[in-house]
Formats: structure tokens, sequence, C-alpha cells
């Protein structure tokens, strides 16, 4: 059976805007909730300007009133596992625990990894850090 979370993945993939590196890239989440959503990577010529994958899957997530990430996927192009950037660890952070699975696809659906937020992104600060902080 279709793994649809993947086939969503490389969906936004094929749609990923980026004329400068030719590195495509789309990510998809499943919310605890089980609705997907996806986002690819879209550059800009002022590189520092361009969006990742993840952030895309993530704010469509967000603007359709979704607030936890079950799981995420992230495709990339290659043999080599295309894992989240440290910027973007910490947005999935910001919906995620640690426990969270993500996985790496190659273009034709390809499992590379399987791994966890916390192995991503080790004693990490997220939400909870702030409870009862007063913010």
């Amino acid at each position: 059976m279709p793994d649809a979370i993947v086939e969503a993945a490389l969906a936004a993939r094929s749609r990923a805007y980026a004329p400068y590196s030719r590195f495509l890239v789309g990510a998809a989440l499943r919310t605890e909730e089980g609705a997907i959503h996806a986002g690819c990577n879209v550059e800009n010529a002022a590189y520092p300007e361009g969006t990742c994958a993840e952030a895309g899957a993530i704010a469509a997530m967000v603007l359709a009133g979704g607030r936890r990430i079950a799981e995420i996927v992230v495709a990339g192009g290659g043999e080599m596992p295309c894992t989240p950037c440290g910027g973007c660890r910490q947005k999935i952070r910001e919906f995620a625990g640690p426990g969270m699975p993500v996985r790496m696809v190659d273009p034709s659906g390809q499992l590379l990894l399987t791994t966890t937020l916390e192995a991503l992104l080790p004693h990490s600060f997220g939400p909870d850090n702030l409870a009862g902080s007063g913010a």
C-alpha cells in the first residue's frame, strides 16, 4: 500500500523552486489528528531569503489549524539522506517532541534514514522549557 506521507513529500519535491542550486526538496508532515501537510523549498536570487521545505509544511499545518507534528518525511535528491537544516530542526521542535520520527527518502521514495528529532537535535530547547517562566 502506498505511504501517503511519502507521496505528499515527493509531490511537493516535484514542485520545488530551485533554479540556482537545482536541489529540489519536499517535506510532508502528519499531525496527531492524521492530517498531512506538505511544503517545498523555494529559492530566491538573494540566497538567504529562500525557504526550506520543512518550513513550508509547518506553515501549511499552522494555517490549517494544526499544532502538533506526529511525524515528518523529507524527500531530497541523490543517495544521501537530506536531513533538515539546523533552523528547521528547531522549527520542527516547536511543534513536536524529541521522540517524533523523522524519515528521509530519495526521489523515488526509497527510505534512506529513519531517526528521531532527539537524534537530530539533542538536548533541544522547546516550548516546555518556557513553561512556568511567565512567557
